[in-house]
């Protein structure tokens, strides 16, 4: 299991983009220890320009982690990337094949649930 500190706060957008590539690129399955920004005032001034913010296990961060790429080669350095993942999410952004093919979503009573 992959345990990561994750920066972020409510009604973030970008931080939501991020959840869905760190679930389709990991090779483990994730465990998120969410903290939110907003409540403090040091973390505000500390991330506030850079979430989301990923912080793995020795203190080591990933800001802006919504870039595929930039997430990609961080999880790749840990050795947590799932590289048929993220071959298949390259041949998706390069127009090569629909998006359905490549997550790993399952439909359940009308509704997509990734993992």
């Amino acid at each position: 299991m992959i345990q990561l500190r994750f920066y972020t706060t409510l009604g973030c957008h970008l931080c939501e983009q991020l959840q869905a590539l760190l679930l389709t690129l990991a090779a483990d399955e994730v465990w998120l220890e969410k903290i939110e920004i907003s409540e403090d005032d040091a973390l505000v001034e500390r991330y506030g320009m850079r979430i989301p913010v990923l912080e793995d296990e020795r203190g080591e961060v990933l800001d802006r982690g919504f870039d595929a790429p930039r997430l990609a080669a961080w999880l790749s350095e840990r050795g947590r990337l799932d590289e048929a993942a993220w071959e298949a999410l390259q041949r998706q952004l390069a127009g090569e094949v629909e998006p359905r093919e490549m997550t790993r979503a399952v439909m359940r009573g009308g509704r997509r649930y990734l993992g």
